[in-house]
């Protein structure tokens, strides 16, 4: 496998393990030559935490990509992640369609919602921007709250396999090409990844733990990504991602002073023996 070189464009939370502090170890740890492009910089992310420092970087976004340019960087793969406004949603999208090379893989997790709701400060404006970044993945991650606002579907709580496949349907409307769902669960003590690729379905499931983590959305995309540019078939990715999640958060139980984000550096040894490293 050759030496990738992949672009991650989300935030910096510097306490909190999420975005660009996940994404980094986890893609270099697959064997990744990893480079970032920062939305802003938190002192913490803000799920939980008071009174965080937050510098916004969108003015930043064209001198660093013009600079890249005069330096004709390609990339083998750009992987983007939380995006703070519409403004940066535009910046990126021209960087999906420019700053590639010709195999580049462009992967979009549209991070903005959750358990039905939309993180706090966006609103319809941003998912409409979302909408037309996602039109330029190659593989989409969306968990169901994000696919159903994406689609204008009603959001459910509970639902069957015929409600994921409608979202799909009104994604693949929207010009998505591959969907990776996350957090997909028939089950009440299960739950999985449910792919649709090439017309084809598969779903994998594993175990359901009841008290989540934060950030362990981009601790499954950045490994799912590390995974896919290993070689991995995108079912084996999407595999290899999910138990490295999961093992994260199990490593996290019982420690009621770590409930800020999960002990993904503790899990990294079995996602490198997954990859055959």
């Amino acid at each position: 496998m050759s030496y990738k070189k992949v672009l991650t464009i989300q935030d910096i939370s510097c306490i909190g393990q999420c975005s660009l502090t996940v994404a980094m170890p986890i893609l270099s740890a697959c064997g990744m030559e990893t480079c970032i492009l920062p939305s802003a910089v938190l002192s913490t992310h803000t799920g939980g935490f008071k009174g965080y420092h937050v510098r916004d970087l969108t003015d930043d976004i064209p001198a660093i990509v013009n600079h890249w340019r005069s330096e004709g960087i390609k990339f083998d793969a750009i992987y983007t992640g939380y995006l703070g406004s519409t403004k940066q949603i535009d910046y990126v999208k021209d960087i999906l369609n420019t700053m590639g090379n010709e195999s580049c893989i462009k992967i979009v997790d549209p991070a903005m919602a959750d358990n039905g709701s939309l993180y706090y400060g966006f609103d319809n404006e941003y998912v409409n921007a979302m909408k037309v970044l996602c039109k330029e993945a190659d593989i989409l991650l969306p968990n169901v709250t994000e696919a159903s606002f994406l689609t204008g579907t009603e959001y459910r709580e509970t639902y069957d396999e015929a409600y994921v496949d409608e979202l799909f349907n009104k994604l693949a409307e929207l010009g998505a090409k591959t969907v990776v769902f996350t957090g997909i669960s028939f089950k009440e003590d299960k739950t999985g990844v449910l792919i649709y690729e090439n017309g084809e379905k598969s779903y994998y499931e594993h175990d359901k733990i009841s008290k989540g983590c934060h950030g362990t959305g981009d601790i499954y995309a950045s490994a799912f990504t590390g995974a896919l540019l290993n070689g991995k078939s995108i079912f084996d990715a999407a595999k290899i991602a999910a138990d490295f999640t999961v093992l994260a958060i199990k490593n996290t139980q019982g420690d009621p002073s770590h409930w800020y984000g999960a002990k993904f550096e503790t899990a990294i040894p079995s996602l490198i023996r997954d990859l055959g490293k």
